[in-house]
């Protein structure tokens, strides 16, 4: 565990955060600023580092997280901004400086190289 991960010091109790929920390997939590009414953050108690570290602790994070989302009827479906009703995760690679500007917003010369016909 690094010395210095606020989650790690918030699960082992050492620093202070507004407990919503709790699982045998996760926890949810409010965040310090939440974007909306109900943002929560999920997370296991053990450090990991990247959904790709430890892709079984991953997902019972992401099976938490589900189990919250099931009970929020505003954490779905179109007032969610979901475009596509069949559940799906999106892996964005990303690299300093590309451009991405959430929410979704792809560079215009990115999205116009992509739309160029071949």
């Amino acid at each position: 565990m690094p010395d210095n991960c606020v989650f790690c010091d918030i699960a082992a109790g050492r620093a202070p955060a507004t407990l919503v929920r709790r699982w045998p390997q996760v926890l949810a939590i409010v965040p310090l600023d939440p974007v909306t009414p109900g943002h929560l953050l999920v997370l296991p108690y053990e450090h990991v580092p990247n959904a790709g570290t430890d892709p079984l602790l991953s997902a019972l994070t992401m099976a938490a997280a589900s189990e919250l989302v099931a009970e929020l009827p505003s954490a779905k479906g179109r007032p969610a901004t979901q475009s596509v009703d069949h559940v799906h995760f999106h892996v964005l690679p990303r690299r300093s400086g590309d451009g991405l500007a959430l929410p979704w917003a792809p560079p215009r010369a990115a999205v116009a190289r992509d739309e160029a016909p071949s």
